[in-house]
């Protein structure tokens, strides 16, 4: 190959070299450009398994199967007895798989299951509030914990992949209801502090009594002081008595047609020894 007098090189030399430096940049590009495809097909086929993509920014997998928790859409209703009122379920769900999901996965599965879980415990507490009246949220609260404790775990499955759900409720009354209950309510309260006021009053003079007969044994001489020594003793067992037997009703409130409550000891004083007549 000779270059032509001027020293430049022949024209078809010229076509040559471009065509050459035009491939390798062509081999090149394709390098890359496949190297490229073959990190981007690598993440797509990680992200179809379900697996996290290998590489230096991917965060920790967590340990344990995710958990997301989700309230209902809206408050549950249910009617009490007589179908006037009705009770309302504040409803929590709890959800989770034992197989490795990610959070989007999750999150899908459970909006696919969520309804059918809602429509359970609806009937659950239908069931319960049925034949209580409405004035009642506390015991179907109770007997609705008690239902979900007896099969604490609900399972739903599609497919290959089961979600596990654990349901927790609380309930509310109806609000038309509270005006009515309001009165009540603020009568209990008063007679409970009542109650409280009269249980500490008789403790202190319990406690006081303990004292003075104390005081009195070291005077046991005394014909007198021992009279007054045994009666308070025995003012103090009634007293004493009265007021277990006043905790034990507060405790365990008895029926309506129970007899009417015994009346608290009184204080007896004895008869003083008539006075001597004057002399004369």
């Amino acid at each position: 190959m000779t270059d032509a007098p001027d020293g430049r090189p022949r024209p078809a030399d010229q076509w040559r070299h471009r065509g050459v430096r035009g491939l390798t940049i062509a081999r090149d590009a394709a390098v890359q450009g496949w190297r490229w495809w073959a990190r981007s097909w690598d993440r797509l086929v990680a992200a179809l398994q379900d697996e996290a993509p290998v590489g230096s920014a991917a965060p920790p997998s967590p340990s344990g199967p995710l958990v997301e928790q989700r309230d209902a859409p809206r408050l549950i209703a249910v009617p009490a007895r007589g179908y006037v009122y009705s009770f309302y379920v504040r409803a929590t769900f709890a959800w989770s798989s034992p197989a490795s999901l990610r959070a989007e996965v999750l999150s899908w599965y459970v909006q696919y299951f969520q309804p059918n879980a809602v429509q359970r415990l609806t009937r659950l507490a239908a069931d319960a509030a049925r034949n209580l009246p409405p004035n009642r949220a506390a015991d179907l609260e109770v007997a609705l914990q008690r239902a979900l404790a007896e099969d604490p775990l609900w399972h739903y499955q599609r497919g290959d992949i089961t979600l596990t759900c654990r349901p927790d409720a609380a309930v509310r009354l109806d609000e038309r209801i509270l005006p009515a209950l309001q009165p009540h309510v603020d009568r209990m309260v008063e007679l409970e502090y009542q109650f409280d006021e009269q249980i500490r009053r008789a403790r202190y003079a319990e406690e006081l009594s303990r004292r003075w007969t104390a005081i009195l044994d070291d005077h046991t001489d005394d014909d007198d002081l021992a009279d007054a020594r045994d009666h308070m003793l025995t003012a103090q067992r009634e007293a004493a008595r009265w007021i277990a037997e006043l905790l034990h009703r507060h405790a365990n409130p008895a029926p309506e047609s129970a007899p009417t409550p015994r009346i608290p000891p009184q204080q007896t004083h004895p008869t003083p020894a008539p006075a001597p007549p004057a002399p004369e």
